[in-house]
């Protein structure tokens, strides 16, 4: 089946069709890089992953763009907070985010580009606005008039007073209307700042992405994505700055996932349910956290629980099982099973759910009856449907971003206890080479109380021709 998306614009869910059918653009509105990512940052990431994922399958040329937003109010306050340098402050911050995206199985976007690089691209689309007459200079600021857009609030469907009212809409003097947003604001002392025509100051939020996304995938493209919460003003706003300074359709494909919640609350520090990615990584492997996310409806809202990631961490340790004895059975190398994913694609099953607005749900079910198969045909003895049947489990998790590691690495991973409770992987390997001194000695009986402690700990061990493996017991 063809894909099909949810438009926020048109609020209906309409069949994907491309401006070049050879090239697909997307944007997705990325970190603003003053602290680490949370769970909530995180969904977007690996919702709009799996769209790109799809993509790719479909289309032979997709570019994806993820912005890095490097100047910023908040990011000025947080190298105040901390006394670091503010670039010290984003670099570290980036470089973070991108290895916390990674441990999620996310790929990198075609294009990453950061807001200060792209200052002269925002003064130049804010002097066509004025040159239009949807801008206005007023005591060192330039503001965009909402009165001069005839359909403002088109996307969140509502009309300008209620959206006012629903938002936080900075009051000042200098406005014609208290809709009007800004595009540029002084800056002072050593708040970070560039030349323009309004004097020293730096750019507005909203105008930052209507820049990087022209520059980089042109004044109209495909689909635009983000969170809800971006809905409005965020979005609105770009949309406003875009058609107005170009006089042509902005986006086609407007796509939002819902909101997340921690244990039925909002996510907060004083409420003790503020989680980065770090956290989890301490409680879960990536593919875990992964899976959580994709095991709700993007659009829906999602109720995050460490029962729930414990679930999808159970839900794993079969896959990869169903994977491992396989792989076995089959004597497979790891270059055959490279060169096996390479030419598989997913089910059927699985890619009609992803065409239907990224159905992973429905996928996710379909994974685990992929899942029953290997074991069945692993039962059954039948080698040829046993290696079509992995194959497609392989393949079907690739496309989701899942089941990317060795079947035999992901059962050696442990939780962090932070009490000692745990086994360090190092003192597992130096174990079993004293285990092997003492068979070689003959010293059975020191090598089955090694084995035996190493099951007390939750270690399993198997010894075949070529060595013994581990792996962690659960």
């Amino acid at each position: 089946m063809p894909l099909r998306l949810h438009n926020t614009l048109t609020r209906s869910k309409e069949d994907f069709v491309p401006l070049d059918d050879g090239h697909v653009r997307m944007y997705v509105c990325g970190p603003t890089v003053y602290d680490r990512a949370h769970i909530g940052n995180a969904r977007p990431v690996v919702v709009f992953d799996v769209l790109y994922r799809l993509l790719r399958a479909a289309y032979p040329r997709v570019t994806y763009c993820r912005n890095i937003t490097d100047v910023d109010d908040k990011i000025i306050a947080a190298a105040a907070e901390k006394d670091i340098p503010i670039d010290r402050l984003t670099h570290e911050t980036t470089k973070s985010f991108h290895e916390d995206m990674a441990a999620l199985g996310a790929l990198s976007p075609d294009v990453e580009p950061r807001a200060t690089d792209h200052i002269p691209q925002m003064i130049a689309m804010i002097q066509c606005l004025m040159e239009h007459g949807n801008a206005y200079e007023a005591e060192g600021h330039v503001l965009f008039a909402v009165s001069t857009m005839a359909d403002y609030g088109r996307l969140a469907n509502r009309d300008r007073r209620e959206m006012i009212a629903g938002a936080r809409v900075e009051v000042a003097p200098y406005k014609k209307d208290p809709a009007d947003f800004v595009l540029w604001k002084p800056s002072h002392g050593d708040q970070p700042g560039w030349d323009s025509p309004w004097g020293r100051g730096r750019p507005g939020w909203h105008i930052e992405c209507s820049a990087m996304s022209r520059a980089h995938l042109g004044e109209s493209f495909d689909i635009h994505g983000g969170g809800l919460d971006l809905v409005f003003p965020h979005h609105e706003n770009e949309i406003a700055q875009s058609t107005c300074a170009h006089g042509a359709p902005f986006v086609r494909y407007w796509v939002h996932n819902g909101y997340l919640t921690v244990n039925g609350e909002k996510m907060s520090k004083s409420a003790g349910n503020f989680f980065t990615v770090p956290d989890l990584l301490d409680k879960a492997p990536g593919e875990a956290i992964r899976l959580y996310l994709l095991k709700t409806h993007y659009r829906a809202p999602m109720d995050f629980t460490e029962n729930g990631l414990k679930e999808a961490k159970t839900n794993l340790d079969r896959w990869y099982r169903a994977l491992k004895q396989a792989d076995e059975k089959l004597g497979l190398t790891p270059e055959q099973i490279a060169t096996s994913l390479q030419n598989t694609s997913p089910s059927p099953d699985i890619l009609d759910a992803l065409n239907d607005d990224l159905n992973t749900p429905l996928a996710v079910a379909r994974l685990n009856m992929d899942a029953d198969a290997v074991f069945e045909a692993d039962s059954s003895g039948d080698l040829t449907e046993l290696r079509n049947r992995a194959d497609w489990l392989r393949a079907g998790g690739e496309i989701l971003g899942l089941l990317q590691g060795n079947p035999e690495e992901w059962f050696k991973w442990a939780a962090d206890t932070g009490s000692g409770g745990g086994i360090a992987e190092s003192e597992i390997e130096d174990l079993i080479a004293q285990r092997a001194q003492a068979r070689a000695n003959k010293d059975f009986a020191e090598a089955d109380r090694i084995r035996d402690a190493l099951v007390d700990r939750g270690v399993l061990l198997e010894d075949k021709a070529e060595g013994t493996i581990w792996r962690r017991a659960g």
